[in-house]
């Protein structure tokens, strides 16, 4: 059984790679870590921004690694048990993680910062560039 595409229309031309990427996006239902993703306001000559908290209690800036993979931010927590440790109760848990989010053309990653337990990465997004082309039209005998 074929599906039908959200994007099929015959006037979206060539938008099969934004398809691909839209089902990749729904199958990464995991809720942890949670995150929130702000707007930033342009200040001054600086771009609108974005920011993307995560709330990454519990591991160290060693333990956690961030990248550009592509168009796709790839964040991810990895966390070791200590065998030493013995436990009465464990209610926390050594866990590990992979956040991504998918990033339009032109997104810039700014930073990051670990505080307080949150793991917070300003992205910039660039105005576009407004561009109309005359497209010459031949006659053909």
């Amino acid at each position: 059984m074929s599906r039908v595409s959200s994007l099929s229309s015959p006037f979206l031309l060539g938008f099969d790679e934004i398809e691909r990427v839209l089902d990749r996006v729904g199958k990464a239902a995991d809720g942890y870590p949670p995150y929130n993703i702000e707007r930033i306001p342009r200040d001054g000559n600086s771009p609108e921004r974005l920011r993307i908290t995560l709330a990454v209690a519990g591991f160290t800036r060693d333990q956690l690694d961030i990248s550009l993979e592509e168009s796709q931010l790839v964040i991810r927590g990895r966390q070791l048990d200590d065998k030493s440790r013995q436990y009465v109760h464990r209610g926390i848990a050594a866990r590990q993680f992979q956040r991504i989010f998918v990033l339009a053309d032109g997104m810039q990653v700014l930073g990051a910062d670990l505080k307080n337990g949150l793991l917070s990465i300003d992205l910039a997004r660039p105005q576009p560039e407004r561009i109309v082309k005359s497209i010459a039209i031949n006659e053909c005998d």
